[in-house]
């Protein structure tokens, strides 16, 4: 059956959630971690990352402002669906933001998630949270998932915008050949072998290169990589690698000119982004006299906007299926074996399928 706008009630913007006053740092820390026998000396290094930013995650405003630049994209397109927003980790909290919407009669939602990526984190684990929400709440609502779109033209081309106007504040000399260092933040090697996490950040750099080496405005040349970030846990426990700042010292030994540093895996300006990136990796390009743009996130791009309400689009009046190079748009339903972790047993999750052989998110 070709889907209608009836099929929805509303969409619910998904996030990671931040804390918006000093007073909730630690507990929007320890919400992160629960479950999981994180001690709070732990947590208090990390709890400083947000107090040297008066205590506050940007992500929320972020988030609010994404509403509001979504709710303009659909009323100019007709969609005549309401944005909800919650979170997994802090206020707005989904189980809340659950119980508002089945007050309001909304039964049936598509969620829209902050994560362009498939892993356990960003994609299984925002499954696992919608449902425990829906449990919690003590509602019959329905929660579909929007699929990831880390090839979406929409995403592609609002990133490729945002690394050109970072190239365009380098020196012209420096400019032709700085290299492009794109950063995702970093998973154990255990999770990455269990999804396609790593070969979509690839396709992405690969797209968004692929943008800017069409445009003959952009005088540059030079070569990208894809590194990682925010790595944390027992030191004996493997992650992906490189870690940005390794990378950065690696790159002024082979005397690169500029570096442009591209938070291509965050759709917003995350703490990782805003203290693992302008705070440390720019520390360490300092320290190495390598000069150093940071790329703005997606945000609230005009065309990323726009590829978020294709992809709303693709599920309420059948639209098209947009994406770019060869990996093709990625399932709706996730299936069963999407994004597992080995040895760890799952409980239920959203808008699951039966097992499939297409590559699991």
């Amino acid at each position: 059956m070709t889907p209608t706008e009836s099929t929805y009630d509303a969409v619910l913007l998904t996030s990671f959630g931040g804390p918006e006053g000093h007073d909730e740092v630690m507990p929007f820390l320890r919400n992160v971690v629960a479950g999981r026998d994180v001690p709070d000396d732990r947590l208090a290094e990390v709890a400083e990352h947000y107090h040297a930013n008066d205590g506050r995650s940007p992500i929320n405003d972020q988030n609010r402002a994404l509403v509001a630049a979504l709710e303009d994209e659909f009323a100019d397109r007709g969609i005549d669906l309401p944005i909800l927003f919650g979170n997994r980790n802090w206020h707005p909290l989904l189980a809340d933001t659950l119980r508002d919407a089945d007050a309001a009669g909304q039964h049936r939602l598509l969620a829209l998630v902050t994560s362009a990526y498939s892993s356990y984190s960003g994609c299984r684990q925002y499954r696992e949270d919608l449902a425990a929400a829906r449990d919690e709440a003590g509602v019959d609502v329905a929660i579909d998932k929007v699929r990831v779109y880390f090839n979406h033209p929409g995403f592609v081309s609002a990133q490729a915008d945002r690394v050109r106007t970072s190239l365009a504040e380098l020196d012209p000399d420096l400019r032709t050949d700085a290299r492009l260092v794109f950063v995702t933040h970093s998973i154990p090697l255990t999770m990455a072998r269990h999804a396609s996490y790593v070969a979509q950040h690839q396709e992405a750099c690969r797209l968004v290169v692929e943008v800017l080496a069409d445009d003959d405005e952009v005088d540059w040349r030079g070569g990208w990589d894809l590194v990682f970030c925010s790595r944390s846990g027992p030191p004996q426990v493997p992650w992906l690698e490189p870690d940005v700042n390794d990378h950065l010292a690696a790159l002024a030994a082979a005397d690169t000119p500029a570096v442009v540093v591209v938070p291509v895996g965050f759709v917003s300006d995350h703490m990782e982004v805003i203290h693992d990136l302008d705070v440390e990796a720019a520390e360490t390009a300092d320290d190495l006299d390598l000069v150093m743009e940071r790329a703005g996130t997606v945000g609230t791009h005009p065309d990323f906007v726009a590829g978020l309400a294709d992809l709303v689009a693709e599920r309420t009046t059948g639209g098209p299926r947009d994406s770019l190079g060869t990996m093709g748009p990625w399932h709706d339903a996730c299936p069963l074996d999407c994004c597992r972790i080995p040895d760890r047993e799952y409980p239920s999750a959203v808008a699951d399928a039966p097992p499939t052989r297409r590559p699991t998110g």
